[in-house]
């Protein structure tokens, strides 16, 4: 690798001075957040299950503002905006924030419009919605993590189309919502509970989901398989 291919790929990866203040006053917010949140909860350490939301925040926020899309006809921009649309539904409803509502469920209470505001930075505030034909949750590391899936894919078809690899791997990041699924199988062959399972492991896949995910925005981002 060439001195002048080593320092492109040090530029995309070292902010200049006006950006480095922006990421410390956002790290600074973050840990004066987390600061109220230890004092309200009574508690003077986070755990790791509390850091995974703030790691979706930084590192969705950082791809979004460090991609620039290249210049490509409206047409190619169309199409890719749509299968980056597309993507983010997917991923929306894999992860579980956006769902049937009541009706499917047949029960006779939807809960309604309802803000949370307990809980770990990162997954509070969110929204929830609960109403007859649908149901969702809005969760902010959720939101900026899959649009910056969404945002990276839509440069990725812009740049390089046969970087396609790193965006199949994209939908991998959602490990955490699909463990109900695995686990809807592995009852049906043991006759157990697949709700059990899905609670034993919920904290584990949600570190294997935050992996997956920076391992996915990684890719994306320096597109190996396309440059």
């Amino acid at each position: 690798m060439s001195s002048l291919t080593q320092r492109s790929n040090l530029d995309r990866i070292l902010p200049d001075r006006e950006t480095a203040l922006v990421y410390a006053v956002l790290i600074n917010t973050q840990l004066v957040l987390v600061g109220i949140y230890l004092l309200l909860i009574g508690r003077t350490s986070v755990t790791t299950f509390e850091i995974y939301p703030l790691i979706w925040l930084n590192v969705g926020a950082w791809a979004i503002y460090r991609t620039s899309p290249s210049d490509a006809s409206g047409r190619t921009r169309w199409l890719a905006g749509g299968i980056a649309v597309l993507y983010f539904g997917m991923l929306a409803v894999l992860g579980g924030m956006v769902g049937p509502g009541a009706s499917f469920y047949e029960v006779a209470y939807a809960g309604g419009l309802n803000l949370n505001v307990e809980g770990p930075p990162g997954l509070v505030p969110n929204l929830y919605y609960g109403g007859e034909l649908i149901e969702f949750t809005l969760m902010p590391a959720f939101i900026v993590g899959y649009a910056a899936l969404a945002y990276l894919v839509y440069a990725t078809i812009i740049d390089a189309t046969n970087a396609a690899i790193s965006g199949i791997l994209g939908l991998v990041s959602c490990v955490s919502c699909t463990w109900p699924l695995i686990a809807a199988v592995v009852a049906s062959l043991t006759g157990g509970s697949a709700s059990a399972f899905t609670a034993a492991t919920s904290s584990f896949s949600f570190g294997l989901s935050t992996v997956v995910f920076v391992v996915t925005v990684g890719l994306l981002y320096w597109r190996p398989f396309g440059r």
